[in-house]
């Protein structure tokens, strides 16, 4: 697939990207702050599958999500269950990792739309997501989507699990927001 230039710009091979109807889409980076959640996440969920032999996490990964529509999404942070990708099978080296993950993980820059979310949180549930995180860090609040319609909002003072997806995790949701806290919750 060649990629597309969008607007007269030339394209840039380095910059972080996503396909959405066989359309590159570049995509703005992150905010420091926002970058800091999202590897502080990567953290205790790569610790914690790792642990408990679930699979495997990782941030800013490009997924080949629909070859048919040719939608190719990087979640901030991923996790890929052992149930999907067999344990001991290396990632493929590939633009696109071509597996659904199970939990799909945005944090919101000041760069997103709230119509852009809402597309990405269908498109992962339609291909197979079983969970997906928003972290809203203005708000101090984590979105868990059981589905496109099943909503709960987490604050600060309360935790983060995993559900089915990766039972027995949890996290306190002021790890992500507090550095202090954050610190203290490190293995």
């Amino acid at each position: 697939m060649n990629p597309i230039a969008t607007l007269d710009k030339p394209v840039d091979n380095d910059a972080l990207y996503e396909v959405v109807n066989g359309k590159r889409l570049e995509l703005p980076p992150m905010g420091a702050f926002e970058t800091d959640i999202a590897s502080d996440l990567l953290v205790y969920l790569r610790q914690f599958a790792k642990k408990q032999g679930l699979g495997k996490a990782v941030a800013e990964m490009l997924f080949l999500l629909d070859g048919l529509k040719d939608l190719q999404r990087r979640p901030d942070v991923a996790f890929v269950s052992y149930k999907r990708w067999p344990k001991g099978k290396r990632v493929p080296r590939t633009n696109a990792w071509e597996v659904v993950p199970s939990l799909a993980v945005e944090v919101v820059s000041t760069s997103n739309t709230a119509e852009e979310i809402l597309a990405k949180i269908r498109e992962y549930f339609q291909v197979g997501v079983e969970l997906v995180w928003v972290v809203y860090p203005t708000e101090e609040q984590v979105y868990v989507y059981d589905s496109p319609t099943q909503l709960r909002i987490l604050k600060k003072d309360q935790e983060l699990d995993g559900g089915n997806v990766l039972p027995g995790f949890n996290l306190p949701i002021a790890a992500l927001f507090d550095e202090e806290a954050s610190e203290q919750e490190k293995p």
